[in-house]
């Protein structure tokens, strides 16, 4: 079992730095990929690392409110197991879809994710990143009370401290 694991993670990790290699040749020798052209103002990707308990959603909510309007995109960014740091064949993959989507651009990605260093992928324009803070009192008393009564996006989920009087 131990060998097989073994033999996967060498095999992950061979592809992830064979999408790398791609990726820096595309980049470096033949430049960006001129299969649609775009202009410097929708060229524009813009990450929003969502940091829990600091209004991220009433922030994401007026992204899509605003999208239409403003002709941009909105994604969201679903991790496995909601863990924020991606594996390095998944940031391969992350990074070619980010800069070669055209028809997505521009574009608001928002989800809780780690930062990712495009240029150490060899890409030249690189996305925007942007976080929301709150002052950590404000945020803690946030977390208590979505503990305590949850919020309006899953009413039917029940959480543990859900009503708890302590």
């Amino acid at each position: 079992y131990m060998e097989i694991l073994y033999l996967s993670s060498l095999t992950e990790r061979a592809i992830a730095r064979h999408e790398v290699r791609e990726i820096e040749q595309r980049h470096t020798v033949d430049g960006p990929r001129q299969d649609v052209t775009l202009d410097e103002e929708d060229d524009v990707v813009i990450i929003y690392n969502r940091v829990p308990k600091t209004a991220s959603t009433s922030f994401t909510n007026i992204a899509y409110d605003l999208c239409a309007k403003n002709k941009y995109h909105v994604l969201h960014i679903n991790t496995t197991k909601n863990n924020p740091v991606m594996s390095l064949q998944d940031q391969v993959r992350f990074v070619k879809n980010v800069t070669s989507w055209k028809e997505m651009k521009p574009g608001f990605y928002h989800g809780h994710i780690s930062y990712l260093d495009f240029a150490k992928f060899g890409v030249k324009k690189k996305p925007i990143y942007i976080n929301v803070i709150r002052d950590p009192i404000e945020r803690l008393v946030s977390y208590y009370y979505f503990l305590r009564f949850g919020d309006d996006y899953r009413p039917g989920l029940r959480r543990r401290k859900q009503g708890d009087k302590k």
